[in-house]
Formats: structure tokens, C-alpha cells, sequence
């Protein structure tokens, strides 16, 4: 692909993760538990990766996380955003050539997991409350229901996106 093709991409992709993100942001929760949210921009982090690399797919995942907190909450809302992005994209970054495409989902849902614990991480530290770290467990089913949603969303976007010729 040539270069400005892929930074054009990379653009296009940030700002889909990032419009994403906002407009999920303004959504209300589907369970009444603090810090379950589909993370829908995360599929965009995926596809990313799949398609343009793993330097690419930071680059979309840290415009979205800047921006985002920039639009959406301030300092604290960028803290737990960038402590479960970034533990989410290096579980993609070392799962996602392992395993074969029709089994995004799976790696979806590991990193729906890592991004749980960089969450809760997070939460333990700004409160010096080591017991939050109990709420792991809540999290981590979400997190399966969650990455396996977004995962099999990911697969589907990328058939679509090489159906469409975009790539050529």
C-alpha cells in the first residue's frame, strides 16, 4: 500500500475509532455496573492492526485515546482509557499473528480482559483501595461477553472492508 494511501487510512480509522468512542460514551449503560460498556472502538483497534500493522494500529489507538478524553472527561477518564487501551493493544499486538483471522475473536476477548485489569490497575491506584481489585471478577465476564461481540464485529468489518476494494 502505497504511503499516503496508508496514512490516509490510519486517518480514516482514527477518526471512525474516535467518533465511535464519543458517541458510545453518551450512551447509557446497558447493566447497572460501573465500567461495563460494549467498547465498540476497540473493534477499529483491531482492524487496524490487521490491516495496517501493529505501529499503525497505536498510532489510531492513541489519537482516539487523547482526542477522546479531550472530547469526553478530562485527565481521570484518560487514565483508566489509556491503562486498558494500552493493556488491550499489546495483548493484540502478540496474539493477533497467532491466531487465524476467524479467530479475532478470541484475541478480541483476551484483550477485552487485559483491558479490565489495566481498568481496575488503575482504580486500585488512584484510590489505595486494594480491594477494588475483587471487581476483576464482574469485569471479566463482561469482558468475555464483550471482546466475543466486538471480535466477531471485527472479523465481519474486515470481509467488508477487503470486499469493498478500498485496499487496491
Amino acid at each position: 500500500m502505497k504511503s499516503s494511501k496508508r496514512i490516509a487510512l490510519c486517518a480514516a480509522l482514527a477518526a471512525v475509532a474516535l467518533t465511535i468512542f464519543v458517541a458510545e460514551s453518551q450512551i447509557p449503560p446497558i447493566v447497572p455496573i460501573a465500567g461495563v460498556k460494549l467498547g465498540l472502538a476497540n473493534i477499529v483497534t483491531l482492524v487496524a492492526m490487521v490491516l495496517l500493522g501493529r505501529r499503525d494500529a497505536l498510532i489510531v489507538l492513541v489519537v482516539r485515546l487523547v482526542l477522546g478524553a479531550a472530547f469526553t472527561g478530562g485527565f481521570s477518564a484518560f487514565m483508566f482509557s489509556a491503562a486498558g487501551g494500552l493493556a488491550a493493544y499489546l495483548v493484540m499486538a502478540v496474539l493477533v499473528s497467532v491466531f487465524p483471522e476467524k479467530l479475532l475473536w478470541v484475541v478480541s476477548v483476551l484483550a477485552a480482559l487485559a483491558h479490565n485489569a489495566g481498568q481496575v490497575l488503575v482504580a486500585v491506584f488512584v484510590t489505595s483501595t486494594p480491594g477494588i481489585a475483587y471487581y476483576i471478577f464482574i469485569l471479566a465476564a463482561s469482558g468475555v461477553v464483550t471482546g466475543v461481540f466486538t471480535g466477531v464485529a471485527s472479523i465481519f468489518l474486515l470481509r467488508a472492508i477487503r470486499s469493498s476494494g478500498i485496499l487496491k
